[in-house]
């Protein structure tokens, strides 16, 4: 994996002497600086590409300058630094919660109540064929929630009244996952719900919280949400799952760490379970591991 590289440990050329190499690192990235709060460097995102792929596996190209220095100077804002250099320098150096701001800042959360509706189908179906079981199933890009409480809806409305169903949902990023668990949406968010599931599945709010909904306490309940990083050996789970939803997460991770987390996906999926993956990944490299049984649904052998 890559290891972070300490931009103060580059050595400088001699006084009078011009190194363009080092030049070119460290000078600001063109238009970029221009007219910022904070010296932006190449060397600073270089140290950003390190840091966050050493942590979480994700892989930022290149085209994510702007992006990365406009969520990262509210870091440097709020932990009082004046530069990217001495603020990176600072992380490197501890081992505190920053690392989890860090995170939360780098990462994308794009949801929807029910996205990609053709994979809800076919859960509803995989569900149906064992209407009376006890399931067990993971989301591991819970975001804001819309995606594990469309899961819920869909086994409620497909499983018998004594069926045993229960969700883990999990995220690196925790603000996301507090705001999960609140289940408080607006109203304007659940358009593409029917008037029958909004009645079903949701509280509408009155006075102040006019055009806010939350989610009704037994969807919460059948639902343990939880932090955990997928590219760390630290899984906390004790017994295998049926399902696993791991969508739109692979797309962050190069070929290698794509490889290790579906190892570790394989290994917490019953034989035969199901891997239902966001519509831009394609896994026909690990077919030792998954076998294609729809379009981004596998099974596990």
């Amino acid at each position: 994996m890559a290891q972070p590289t300490s931009a103060s440990s580059t050595a400088r050329p001699p006084v009078g002497r011009a190194d363009p190499a080092f030049a070119a690192a460290a000078a600001p990235s063109g238009p970029l600086a221009q007219g910022r709060e904070f010296v932006w460097t190449n060397a600073d995102f270089a140290r950003v590409q390190a840091l966050i792929y050493q942590r979480a596996g994700i892989s930022l190209h290149d085209g994510k300058h702007a992006m990365v220095y406009s969520r990262l100077s509210r870091r440097l804002r709020d932990t009082g630094h004046s530069s990217f250099h001495d603020y990176l320098g600072w992380l490197e150096t501890h081992d505190g919660p920053e690392w989890q701001e860090f995170i939360n800042a780098l990462t994308t959360n794009l949801t929807a109540f029910f996205r990609e509706q053709h994979h809800f189908e076919i859960f509803a179906s995989h569900l149906r064929s064992k209407p009376s079981a006890s399931w067990k199933v993971w989301c591991n890009a819970a975001s804001t929630g819309e995606e594990p409480y469309s899961i819920v809806m869909t086994a409620f409305e497909a499983l018998e009244a004594n069926a045993s169903f229960k969700l883990t949902a999990s995220d690196i990023d925790s603000r996301v996952l507090a705001t999960a668990a609140q289940g408080v949406y607006r109203l304007d968010s659940l358009k593409g719900l029917s008037p029958e599931r909004l009645q079903k599945f949701f509280l509408r709010g009155k006075g102040g919280n006019l055009g806010m909904v939350r989610a009704k306490p037994e969807l919460r309940r059948a639902i343990d949400f939880m932090s955990v990083n997928l590219i760390r050996d630290d899984w906390p789970f004790k017994e295998p799952f049926d399902v696993v939803f791991c969508r739109n997460v692979m797309i962050y991770f190069d070929a290698a760490t794509q490889r290790r987390v579906l190892e570790r996906i394989h290994r917490v999926l019953k034989p035969g379970g199901m891997l239902f993956v966001g519509h831009a990944e394609n896994f026909s490299e690990s077919r030792d591991l998954f076998t294609l049984r729809g379009k981004t649904v596998y099974e596990r052998r």
